[in-house]
């Protein structure tokens, strides 16, 4: 499979919302580039993820208005991250090990690389699954 950077690189430029921005706001931005999450910086630093999730549960359900509420409190602040060196395989068994949809990727210094998301990972897997299946039609073949 292609290592995570390959698959980050390939990626429209990172989205992100700063935690005093309002949930309507990064509702705005969901929609606009038709993602599920956002990473919510700080000073140039990673701090929550906001995600469709998020607004459902915690805005939606208990009756919270959009328009008036900041990030900050309903983004998820403990997230599982990972670098360049997990594969796909492992970065799968994170999301289904901690519900999660969507991974923020770090580089060396910890700066935000990218997100991938559950469906980069398959899309990736049945590529390679693809490829495979196509390599072993054609050796039977010939």
């Amino acid at each position: 499979m292609r290592p995570l950077k390959q698959l980050i690189d390939a990626k429209r430029p990172l989205v992100s919302v700063r935690p005093d921005d309002t949930v309507f706001a990064a509702l705005a931005l969901l929609a606009q580039f038709n993602i599920g999450a956002l990473p919510v910086m700080e000073n140039g630093r990673l701090v929550g993820m906001f995600s469709e999730r998020d607004y459902a549960r915690k805005i939606i359900l208990v009756g919270k208005a959009s328009k008036d509420t900041p990030v900050r409190e309903i983004m998820s602040d403990k997230i599982s991250c990972v670098t360049l060196k997990e594969t796909v395989e492992e970065c799968m068994a994170l999301m289904t090990d901690k519900h999660v949809r969507h991974l923020p990727v770090l580089g060396a210094n910890n700066e935000l690389l990218g997100i991938l998301s559950i469906g980069d990972l398959v899309k990736e897997t049945i590529s390679e699954q693809k490829f495979t299946i196509d390599q072993l039609v054609h050796y039977i073949q010939n």
